[in-house]
């Protein structure tokens, strides 16, 4: 996967800079340069489900050793996978799940099932030499079923941008790409030391309220990539707590008077709209009152890719436009 499809959007892309409700809406959908697919939220709340029931990976793997530079892998979730085409690996992927949707190559290769109910019997049958799961989201029990066939599985567990980068770093050792991580992991430095840069000396810090799911509505407390996001893009982020992804009415959000609030893309673009649409009806509300809603792709914050950084320069640039006005 070349650069470009990484940098996609970048914070001295100016179409973000005019963003006024259904023009903010058309332009920001355009700048992360594809369509919102319906997985990215199946996806999130499928990851609530398995941790909420208690079925994650809860101690390192793999017990089997893991090969010298495997040739047939199988990703079991879409960060993973992402991950291994972005390394220039993605040829020695035999299988994915059904939620591996990027790059677009990645819809091509076998599908073992959903990222939370995976296809034993499929996956073995591809022959692999090694299995990459995520131990917050997997059902254990199966991972530990591969392992018991003699299928080696080895867990990563990112959840912040710093331990994405990390990740990027054993992904590569561990299938033969250490120099294609090293390239990336420059180049992901050098976006954040921008950000960094241009939000040095900041005097206040935005509160932000990150909607992900609109029945209930959902948001991301703290430990998760997306409060990880918004910190380090400037903001405070409204739903911080002990609860990872906790749940609110309606009047609990407008009672925490978010200065900035972003939507996930829901099922589809009319959707989106509607929810946004509620949103600007609470003129007592400062995000809608200074008409600093927004509507994001949900892939550029849930995920732990290096599409993150897309998420972090997005998220810098509306809740600190001053900041960036000379970078434009």
């Amino acid at each position: 996967m070349d650069k470009k499809q990484y940098r996609q959007k970048t914070f001295v892309d100016p179409a973000c800079t005019r963003l006024k409700k259904w023009e903010g809406v058309d332009s920001l959908w355009r700048s992360t340069g594809r369509r919102f697919t319906y997985y990215g939220l199946t996806l999130l709340f499928s990851i609530l489900s398995a941790t909420a029931h208690g079925s994650t990976l809860e101690r390192p793997l793999p017990k089997s050793p893991v090969p010298e530079n495997p040739k047939r892998i199988v990703s079991l979730a879409p960060n993973i996978t992402e991950l291994i085409f972005a390394l220039g690996r993605g040829g020695n992927l035999v299988g994915v799940t059904r939620h591996c949707d990027f790059p677009p190559e990645a819809r091509n290769l076998p599908s073992v099932g959903s990222y939370v109910h995976l296809d034993l019997e499929r996956i073995a049958a591809l022959r692999p030499d090694l299995c990459l799961a995520v131990k917050d989201g997997n059902p254990k029990a199966t991972v530990l079923r591969l392992e018991s066939l003699g299928i080696p599985v080895y867990a990563m567990d990112p959840k912040n941008l710093d331990e994405v980068l990390r990740t990027v770093q054993e992904l590569g050792e561990l299938i033969g790409a250490a120099r294609e991580a090293e390239r990336l992991l420059k180049d992901a430095t050098e976006r954040i030391s921008a950000v960094d840069k241009a939000l040095s000396g900041i005097d206040r810090r935005p509160g932000v309220f990150f909607q992900i799911g609109g029945s209930p509505i959902v948001s991301a407390g703290s430990g998760t990539l997306i409060d990880d996001i918004i910190v380090r893009a400037g903001g405070r982020n409204l739903a911080a707590g002990p609860a990872r992804y906790p749940k609110f009415s309606r009047e609990e959000v407008i009672a925490l008077e978010p200065e900035v609030l972003f939507v996930t893309s829901m099922s589809g673009q009319s959707e989106s709209r509607r929810a946004l649409k509620q949103w600007f009806h609470w003129n007592s509300m400062p995000a809608a009152r200074e008409e600093r809603i927004f509507l994001v792709d949900p892939n550029l914050f849930h995920r732990g890719t290096l599409r993150l950084l897309n998420g972090l320069e997005i998220l810098a640039e509306l809740i600190h436009p001053e900041r960036f006005k000379a970078l434009r």
